[in-house]
């Protein structure tokens, strides 16, 4: 890795870390001469040691708090226009992410044989037992409802924040949609699939240490359900009618409409009768039925369709 240092950028977005910023840059710099430490307005400032770094360095301090996603983006925005830079990696203050990987999820992205490269702690068995079921519950859930909305159905544990991106997807990426909370990983993965982006994850334990998460947890499924929601639309319009039209989009089309028309017949036909008295004959019935069938059918070919059209991940064995 020694070799690539100049080509590596490092992003720490920084929030009420100082027991741990120093640990985790000195490990940083195993792997970069670039690292850019992105004070999101903390109460606690960052430790004045730092500051002999400042040839491999830099810190940018927000005027107000924006969040883990927009101090992340200010840190991803800085290395877009620095020109040796080939890959950018996020790294967290808090210590919680094994710097051991740093090799795994860059040299995918330096071989070109994948545009970004993330940490996946449920492949690892003996982690998983180890993390905290609420936790567990909420990103097995979470990540279900996160291969629907963003179209990677081969990903898992979207909301882990250890990752690696080319620079060259950074450019082409519309960063208007990325939120600026705890969102932000879901958000940017969505955003890649855009651009067909392929996608490559690491399996690796999960770290807890004594840092308290600032996220709600039992709030959390609530807000990213919504999010997730708007996603899975935004998405579909774009990829179906607005970016292509295929064949997906007409199961998507007809499938509706057929569902649609046989619910709306149907239950006509049903109110109409049975103020009558008389019971629905049996054609009128199967009529309904048949569109209903016809349409659900036509869905699932569309959900199909969507899964086999997932972003392929290229191999690099």
């Amino acid at each position: 890795m020694e070799n690539f240092k100049n080509k590596i950028g490092i992003v720490i977005p920084y929030y009420n870390a100082s027991a741990h910023i120093e640990t985790v840059v000195q490990k940083a710099l195993q792997y970069s001469d670039h690292i850019v430490i992105v004070d999101d307005k903390s109460p606690e400032s960052l430790p004045e040691s730092l500051d002999m770094l400042s040839d491999r360095l830099i810190i940018l301090n927000l005027p107000e708090n924006l969040g883990v996603g927009g101090a992340t983006k200010k840190g991803l925005s800085y290395f877009e226009n620095q020109p040796n830079i080939e890959v950018i990696l996020k790294l967290d203050a808090d210590d919680q992410m094994d710097t051991d990987y740093v090799p795994q999820l860059v040299t995918p992205i330096l071989n070109g044989t994948h545009d970004f490269v993330k940490g996946n702690r449920f492949r690892d068995f003996k982690a998983l037992k180890n993390m905290p079921w609420t936790r567990r519950f909420g990103n097995l859930f979470l990540s279900f409802l996160s291969k629907v909305a963003t179209g990677y159905w081969n990903c898992f544990d979207f909301n882990n924040g250890f990752f690696a991106i080319s620079k060259r997807s950074l450019k082409l990426m519309d960063k208007n949609p990325i939120a600026n909370n705890y969102f932000f990983e879901t958000s940017l993965i969505s955003e890649l699939y855009y651009q067909r982006a392929n996608i490559k994850e690491i399996a690796m334990p999960a770290i807890y240490g004594d840092e308290k998460s600032n996220m709600k947890v039992f709030k959390m499924p609530l807000l990213f359900s919504i999010n997730l929601f708007k996603k899975f639309i935004s998405r579909i319009w774009k990829a179906y009618f607005v970016y292509d039209f295929n064949i997906g989009t007409l199961y998507i089309i007809f499938g509706h409409l057929l569902f649609v028309a046989g619910v709306i017949y149907g239950g006509i036909n049903w109110y109409e009768y049975a103020s009558k008295g008389v019971l629905t004959p049996f054609g009128t019935i199967m009529i309904s039925a048949l569109l209903i069938i016809l349409g659900f059918q036509l869905i699932l070919q569309a959900i199909q369709f969507d899964i086999i059209n997932t972003p392929k991940e290229k191999r690099d064995d």
